[in-house]
């Protein structure tokens, strides 16, 4: 293998030299404290517009941030760029206007990336990221999925007729990323596999054809999230789940796998107790830097397509609350009831009001939260919550 002794010992110094580098990226991550790079300015599920504002404004931000375009209602969508190496790695959040867990996490992850940390340098010398954190502001402001034409940006691939739409693919055209990160909010419904565990984080390779065949691009995206769901399994086991991989080409994730870029899709889902998703938040940018140092450390081919395919498919089996015994209070309810949040925007406020989504039997799903009418201390909860009350009647 080796012609001579000089070879030799040039191989074990940059193994050794490789090794300890290696070593000493995972010890400083393993060790990050989060709540000192989190950006605390931001939090909850409704962002308005000046937080935004306010975040690009920031001293450290100046210089990263460029504008890329223009919403229907002529609000400015920018792009924030950090990073000179080779690898290029595009990433966007709310394409739909209503799913901001992702967002704050790329915020965290830019405070991050500009701490001159040893790890964050290392980061920024291997690739180049280009973040879209707000892709329609205008949906952002109304807090909906659609943008301000009722139109789902990630149901116009193809098309193409919205601004906001071809803002993007004229950045993918630009810069001809590497990679890219499609970065998305789920609801409260999923469960990972037959099980009562949310999918608190839910990741896809999407598919680049009707078959579902697994391309080279593919495979590397499914090898990136075999790595990431090996990483946080220790942190949320069993709380991860493989999403929906039906190819729908007018996806911006399924034409961008077409193109032969590998694409992730990356799904915020519920935590426990956690509405306003800021331990999914933590989790997300774990996640996402966890993707970025994969691809920076050349480690896609140290995990196996299996490694995705371990990871259970998504349920749609929760409630946000199951009540049990509800005829006890109307007679009307034989058997259980499923109720589920709907979000409502009230003067920049956001509210989640209880509907009933499913009546009966129930017996394969599960709830955030059980109410049993047959319990004194659950009947008490009713009558301090007159929202849940109501419904009943």
């Amino acid at each position: 293998m080796f012609t001579n002794v000089t070879n030799f010992v040039t191989f074990v110094i940059v193994f050794a030299f490789t090794f300890v580098i290696l070593i000493y990226l995972v010890v400083t991550f393993s060790s990050l404290n989060y709540s000192e790079i989190k950006e605390f300015t931001v939090e909850g599920r409704y962002i308005t517009f000046t937080q935004f504002q306010n975040f690009f404004r920031k001293e450290a931000n100046r210089q990263i941030v460029s504008p890329i375009g223009k919403s229907v209602q002529k609000k400015v969508i920018n792009k924030i760029t950090l990073g000179s190496g080779k690898i290029k790695i595009l990433m966007w959040s709310q394409m739909h206007g209503n799913e901001t867990t992702t967002t704050k996490a790329l915020f965290d992850l830019i405070n991050y990336l500009q701490t001159n940390a040893d790890l964050a340098n290392y980061i920024l010398s291997s690739v180049t990221l280009t973040i879209v954190p707000l892709l329609n502001p205008d949906g952002a402001v109304l807090f909906t999925r659609e943008n301000a034409n009722k139109i789902d940006l990630n149901r116009d691939a193809l098309e193409l007729s919205q601004p906001e739409s071809r803002v993007l693919r004229d950045l993918y055209d630009e810069i001809e990323p590497d990679y890219c990160f499609n970065l998305h909010d789920q609801r409260t419904i999923f469960n990972v596999g037959n099980t009562e565990k949310p999918a608190t984080l839910s990741f896809l390779a999407p598919a680049h054809d009707d078959q579902r065949n697994i391309s080279v691009s593919r495979g590397r995206s499914m090898k990136i999230i075999g790595g990431i769901n090996k990483a946080l399994t220790s942190i949320i086991p069993n709380q991860m789940g493989r999403y929906d991989d039906a190819f729908n080409p007018n996806c911006v994730g399924d034409t961008f796998q077409m193109l032969g870029t590998p694409t992730i899709l990356f799904e915020a889902g519920h935590f426990p107790l956690d509405y306003e998703r800021e331990r999914t938040r933590e989790l997300m940018f774990y996640a996402i830097f966890k993707a970025i140092s994969i691809i920076a450390e050349s480690q896609i081919e140290e995990h196996s397509l299996d490694s995705y395919f371990e990871i259970p498919e998504n349920n749609k089996q929760f409630f946000d609350v199951l009540i049990s015994n509800a005829h006890l209070i109307n007679s009307k309810y034989e058997h259980r009831l499923g109720i589920l949040y709907k979000e409502v925007l009230n003067n920049e406020t956001l509210l989640f009001k209880p509907f009933i989504e499913a009546t009966g039997e129930l017996k394969e799903s599960f709830g955030h939260k059980y109410l049993n009418c047959e319990n004194q201390d659950d009947l008490d909860f009713l009558k301090d919550n007159p929202k849940f009350l109501q419904l009943l009647f």
